[in-house]
């Protein structure tokens, strides 16, 4: 029976990345199943891998039964969950519902995956890679939504890397602002996008590859003795002034 890892978000701009660092390294036995929510992305990305792939939205109800139902016959030896939102709001502003939707997306499906193939993980010394923000650390204004939200996969993250030792490892990646769909809205500017950039030690807005690159690592056995980690990619933001 093959195994491989689960891209969840395989279409976005770290998920993509990952997939296609995954199939260019041979010392990677492993292939990748991909889900993504829009057909004709996933499709493509497929095509160009050839990775099999689900369509699914992780908002919806019946995701997790239709990843089940396409992997029902594959060893699952990694997760990584690339989905993540922008969700900027004055506090003033943000409601109950506003919290529940972000959770509804950043966090409740991937405590869903985890149960679900909790089993198959550890049969297979696993690893899963969750994405939490540099904002967790770094206080941004009008992150009141997704600081706390993302705060709570830190925890999780260290919580499962305890209860799920020593057959699965948890680690979590906390990236700054990158190029991706979503910060498009911000980043278009370009005299915002090189404010932006100028926050960083490093001088530049960061690209999906660069968290890819670390969340390869983390899938594979050269970091199996890494768990239960926060670490930042984010141009020094979090820890250089």
């Amino acid at each position: 029976m093959s195994k491989k890892f689960l891209i969840i978000g395989a279409t976005g701009a770290v998920g993509s990345s990952l997939v296609k660092l995954i199939k260019d390294d041979d010392r990677l036995a492993n292939e990748a199943h991909l889900v993504g929510k829009n057909a004709e992305e996933v499709s493509k990305l497929s095509d160009q891998t050839g990775f099999n792939y689900t369509v699914a939205d992780v908002l919806q109800s019946d995701f997790l039964e239709k990843i089940e139902k396409d992997v029902k016959d594959v060893e699952i030896n990694g997760i990584a969950y690339c989905v993540g939102s922008i969700d900027l709001k004055p506090i003033n502003l943000i409601t109950k519902k506003d919290y529940l939707k972000s959770f509804e997306l950043n966090f409740f499906p991937i405590v869903d995956i985890i149960k679900k193939f909790q089993e198959n993980l550890k049969r297979n010394k696993s690893s899963i890679v969750l994405f939490s923000t540099v904002a967790v650390k770094q206080g941004f204004a009008n992150h009141s939504i997704i600081s706390p939200v993302k705060a709570s996969l830190e925890g999780l993250t260290v919580s499962l890397a305890s209860e799920l030792a020593p057959n699965v490892r948890v680690n979590c990646i906390a990236p700054s602002l990158s190029t991706s769909k979503m910060a498009n809205k911000m980043l278009k500017n370009p005299k915002i996008s090189e404010a932006i950039a100028k926050q960083h030690p490093l001088k530049r807005i960061g690209e999906g590859l660069d968290s890819a690159a670390l969340a390869k690592f983390l899938l594979s056995s050269e970091s199996s003795w890494i768990t239960g980690q926060i670490i930042g990619v984010d141009g020094g933001r979090s820890n250089i002034g």
